[in-house]
């Protein structure tokens, strides 16, 4: 009776395993990262992207631009703006990146992205894929890396997220097969699994943390969650001094905000959707989605990005100027430390700490009872520039 949809349906699912096996073939080829010391110039790109988007990263633009008035005017470090990856071109292009935009993209080293606003199909959009996701595949960026801190409650962890796989990496490739099933896919891959997992243990090994936790739900989703947990218990033999130890998505969200448990999580690592749910659980807890920062991170490409949308209410609301831009902020630090300013990221890290959690002279509230984020910004700015930044810094520390 359904012969003729099965029969669509397997040729859908025929190309889909077709495009994953290449894939695979891809990752195999070249795994050595790039060395930004040796380049002559660094390239950095500005993505402005939807709703407040472009008020936030132009924020994050020019701490970067004054962190490295040096290096921009000795030619070694660029920051070059990049326009068209809208809402708006990208319907009007039918594209998740319109082929200009990605030909731009490509010739940059890193790229700080204000947030983009995804098409939804049932608020009558057209069936575009995320560009994020989008992003994400073309250059590789393999690895979401997000970090949260909040020192009061002792919370100190790092999450690392797969970024190319999951359900998220087939997310437009679903299938009706009939009016009444549809079907979405779940890829897991050995290279994809074995470079995240890997990533997470070299961070833990680097830092002097004693470690990592490996979030699935292989209980149930046994074929792929199965895979990437039994990657990570034959990656964990190589790092005797690293205690791993592996927990199910559902319980893990309870134990974040369990403060008998909470404090005892240094890094985890995890498939695409549930890092998703983790880490804007874990900025939650921060103190709001707008606080926290993500690095995207592949061998040759990277993009930071704050983790939360683009907020199209706040523009419509007239009240983007207010938006926080925390987040781009703390994506700049990221990024700082990616390319190898380590002392600029530093500086930076203290001052946004000094500014939202200590002294606080200034506060946004996201509507006109706050100040706007260029003043926002200023008072960072301000701060970094001061002498005593460590000393305070120490202060606030010690204070906590």
């Amino acid at each position: 009776m359904y012969r003729q949809q099965i029969e669509a349906a397997k040729e859908h699912f025929a190309q889909i395993l077709e495009a994953q096996l290449q894939r695979i073939e891809r990752m195999q080829q070249d795994d050595s990262f790039i060395d930004y010391q040796k380049l002559d110039k660094i390239v950095i790109g500005i993505v402005g992207g939807d709703g407040i988007g472009p008020y936030i990263a132009g924020q994050a633009e020019r701490i970067l631009a004054d962190l490295l008035a040096k290096q921009i005017t000795a030619g070694k470090v660029e920051l070059r703006k990049i326009e068209g990856l809208t809402i708006e071109n990208r319907i009007a292009r039918m594209q998740a990146i319109p082929d200009d935009v990605l030909t731009e993209l490509r010739q940059c080293h890193v790229v700080l992205k204000g947030p983009t606003t995804t098409p939804d199909q049932s608020a009558d959009m057209p069936n575009i894929e995320s560009a994020n996701v989008f992003m994400r595949r073309a250059f590789d960026l393999f690895a979401n890396i997000r970090p949260v801190k909040v020192p009061e409650l002792n919370i100190d962890w790092m999450f690392f997220r797969e970024n190319t796989e999951g359900e998220y990496a087939l997310g437009s490739q679903g299938l009706n097969v009939t009016p009444e099933l549809a079907v979405d896919f779940k890829v897991t891959t050995t290279q994809g699994s074995r470079r995240i997992i890997r990533a997470a243990f070299e961070y833990a090994k680097l830092h002097g943390k004693t470690r990592v936790t490996v979030v699935t739900k292989a209980n149930v989703v046994k074929t792929t969650d199965g895979k990437f947990l039994s990657i990570a218990r034959e990656i964990a033999q190589d790092y005797p001094d690293i205690v791993c130890d592996d927990w199910y998505i559902d319980i893990m969200t309870a134990k974040l905000i369990d403060p008998s448990r909470r404090s005892e999580f240094q890094v985890m690592v995890m498939p695409n959707l549930y890092g998703d749910i983790l880490t804007d659980e874990a900025a939650q807890i921060q103190g709001g989605v707008g606080t926290a920062g993500s690095a995207n991170v592949g061998t040759k490409y990277a993009m930071f990005e704050a983790i939360h949308g683009s907020a199209p209410r706040m523009v419509a609301e007239g009240r983007a100027i207010y938006a926080d831009p925390s987040s781009m902020i703390k994506a700049s630090v990221m990024l700082l430390e990616h390319i190898g300013f380590n002392k600029e990221a530093e500086k930076l890290q203290m001052a946004l700490d000094i500014c939202s959690q200590f002294e606080q002279k200034v506060k946004l509230t996201g509507r006109s009872d706050g100040v706007t984020n260029e003043v926002y910004t200023d008072y960072i700015l301000e701060t970094v520039a001061q002498p005593d930044l460590l000393e305070r810094y120490q202060e606030f520390l010690a204070k906590l």
